[in-house]
């Protein structure tokens, strides 16, 4: 993590975008300023704007991982490993995509490592870039031997936690993260910003956060959206109801 401070940086970080444009746009306006955009995977799926939310990460240089939603969407995993809503949603966007968009979803991996920083990016998990999911303290355990820099940063299960192994007691601690709080990013720790457009852990404002390369910190945001036109973006798109009424309790 760039001890010397040198080509220090502020960095957005947003993973599960999932076609909410208005939620996307609203963090890009609501964030504190930064230099660079790094997204972690899952662009499209389940949402209405799948263009608008590639176009928008495209247009800013984002470096941007590639989700299993992703992957789903460029025809490169079965429709049936999912569940039903999102079955719906994916062939839908199948179809909405436009060929530069999906070209350029095309070319993502699930894993990056950004060496100048020493941080290793995945969608899922270091084990399992494209499908783990991460959800306890178990299952981060198992994957702090399967990256080599100090910090790992995940999306998948739009939900923002910390997992933080203290290498002298082999303990592992995991945190929520609280809002503007910068979270010191001590060697070894598995660290999720939550999702930017469908949250999951009851709080239904778009989750992002900011990494200071140079301070060696996190900060947690959340931000409120017009989650009404997400909505009716859904339900225009004849995407099912159920996609929509969940925006609205972070579910």
């Amino acid at each position: 993590m760039n001890p010397s401070g040198s080509n220090s940086m502020q960095i957005l970080i947003l993973s599960d975008i999932h076609g909410n444009s208005v939620a996307l746009e609203k963090i890009l306006t609501h964030a504190p300023a930064y230099q660079a955009v790094w997204c972690l995977g899952d662009v499209v799926g389940y949402g209405p704007a799948p263009n608008e939310c590639v176009a928008r990460l495209r247009g800013l240089d984002a470096l941007c991982l590639s989700g299993n939603h992703d992957l789903a969407a460029l025809s490169k995993l079965p429709l049936k490993e999912f569940s039903e809503n999102a079955r719906t949603s994916l062939a839908w966007t199948r179809k909405a995509l436009t060929p530069e968009n999906s070209a350029w979803l095309a070319s993502k991996n699930a894993k990056e490592v950004v060496s100048e920083f020493s941080i290793t990016l995945v969608h899922a998990s270091p084990r399992d870039p494209v499908w783990e999911y991460i959800g306890n303290a178990q299952a981060a355990a198992e994957n702090m031997p399967y990256f080599d820099t100090p910090v790992c940063l995940f999306g998948h299960t739009h939900n923002p936690i910390a997992y933080m192994l203290r290498e002298q007691e082999r303990i592992l601690r995991a945190e929520s993260l609280r809002e503007r709080a910068p979270y010191p990013l001590q060697p070894k720790v598995l660290l999720n910003v939550g999702s930017a457009g469908q949250p999951r852990d009851g709080d239904p404002r778009a989750a992002y956060a900011i990494l200071d390369t140079d301070r060696q910190t996190i900060t947690p945001y959340r931000s409120e959206y017009n989650i009404q036109a997400t909505q009716r973006a859904i339900h225009n798109a004849g995407l099912p109801y159920r996609l929509a009424e969940r925006l609205a309790y972070g579910n």
